[in-house]
């Protein structure tokens, strides 16, 4: 008799994104002809840049031609794009090989996938408030008890706060996993070289993992702000990065990305490169590789052309950054991030839940964001904008704000 694996009964109410569609399309049925303006996912909305298009295209001609045409290929990346990607990351200061990049389809399924290679009963701790996937694939994979009061039993939360800048203090318990994601999703908060370097002593203390998202760090706009925790000295024996092309040049819809796993990284029962041959057989178990098209297409992302371009986009996203905080802050709401990452974290006002405040967004202005509650405990009483799309549209939901928002 087949059984269902009954961990996915323990997650709490629908996936934040899907909710927030889901109210916003039984707001619009219930109000007619109007326009919704959206803020809230943040998903990509600019084209391409050209130098993407010519890989992509050149990818495809490849494939066109018996003599040049390519069926599977490595299940960790191709190598000319490994090597790129191992360039860019030097440059940061970050000390990485190209063998220790696993080329994957992105940054998302990586985050939930990374934990196949890790015991069950490791006790997990998470940035609070924290992109959805960190938990919600740790409640799957078996990880917490029963959800209470917005908590997960047996998760060990991590506050994000005001006083603390929105980057948590070390565990003051012994935790096996650290999920740390910086420049933060939602907060838009950047861990300084001095943070990250509390967490690596931590975790090579307690032979314990962290999983770094650094899906945001080409926004960062401060050059004295680490782009990579590998840019610390101790990283390479306790930390994984996960990153993708998603945000950096527009390939939300594309779909690639990549983790590092470095040779030298230890848990609590492994010896030095047991993790990294660990992660290589999941890939080459479960996975076949990214697409050899859309990998052409990434190596256009890492040419000078492809490089400045996607630049050129990037401070296209943080103008629309600067102009939402700058409203909102005109209307005295407390605003943070939007200078290093491509969010807007704002505090309710008048104490409103971050629920309630999305419905009187929708109601008085016709704007979808993002409640905080839906990244956390921690993230009652705060709301995400995204600096993601069209100027003219931003400009038209920040008028709307600004003119008929009742605060």
């Amino acid at each position: 008799m087949a059984r269902i694996n009954a961990s996915y009964r323990k997650l709490a109410a629908g996936y934040l994104f899907p909710e927030i569609a889901r109210r916003t399309r039984e707001f619009i049925e219930t109000q007619g002809d109007i326009t919704v303006m959206k803020l809230g996912i943040g998903d990509t909305t600019e084209a391409l840049a050209p130098a993407v298009i010519d890989g992509l295209h050149h990818g495809v001609d490849l494939l066109a031609d018996v003599k040049t045409y390519s069926g599977y290929g490595s299940s960790t990346g191709q190598a000319p794009l490994r090597e790129g990607l191992a360039e860019v990351y030097k440059s940061y200061g970050a000390n990485v090989n190209a063998d220790e990049f696993f080329v994957s389809d992105g940054a998302k399924g990586d985050s939930a996938n990374i934990q196949s290679i890790f015991s069950a009963d490791n006790i997990v701790a998470v940035q609070d408030p924290a992109y959805p996937v960190y938990v919600d694939s740790n409640v799957i994979a078996g990880r917490t008890g029963e959800s209470a009061d917005g908590c997960y039993q047996g998760l060990v939360y991590m506050p994000c706060n005001v006083e603390n800048g929105f980057f948590p203090a070390v565990p003051d318990v012994k935790v096996d996993m650290i999920y740390l994601c910086s420049p933060n999703n939602p907060t838009g908060a950047v861990a300084t070289h001095e943070q990250l370097k509390g967490f690596v002593d931590y975790a090579n203390e307690h032979k314990a993992v962290i999983i770094f998202d650094s899906a945001y760090a080409p926004f960062i706009q401060d050059d004295s702000l680490p782009r990579s925790i590998f840019e610390i000295e101790g990283a390479r024996s306790c930390a994984i990065e996960i990153n993708s092309f998603s945000k950096w040049a527009g390939f939300t819809g594309v779909r690639l990305g990549w983790t590092i796993v470095t040779d030298e990284l230890v848990v609590e029962d492994s010896e030095p490169g047991e993790v990294k041959a660990m992660w290589n057989r999941r890939q080459n178990t479960f996975f076949n590789g990214a697409s050899n098209v859309v990998q052409a297409g990434g190596l256009g992302v890492l040419t000078p052309a492809g490089r400045e371009q996607t630049d050129a986009t990037i401070a296209y996203y943080m103008e629309n950054a600067r102009l939402i905080r700058a409203a909102l802050e005109e209307l005295g709401i407390t605003c943070f991030g939007g200078t290093n990452a491509p969010y807007v974290w704002l505090k309710t006002p008048g104490d409103l839940g971050s629920w309630e405040f999305f419905d009187k967004l929708l109601a008085e202005c016709h704007v979808v964001g993002t409640p905080g509650a839906g990244f956390g405990p921690s993230g009652e009483g705060y709301f995400r904008l995204s600096a993601f799309g069209h100027r003219e549209n931003v400009e038209k939901a920040i008028n709307s704000i600004q003119t008929k928002l009742k605060i």
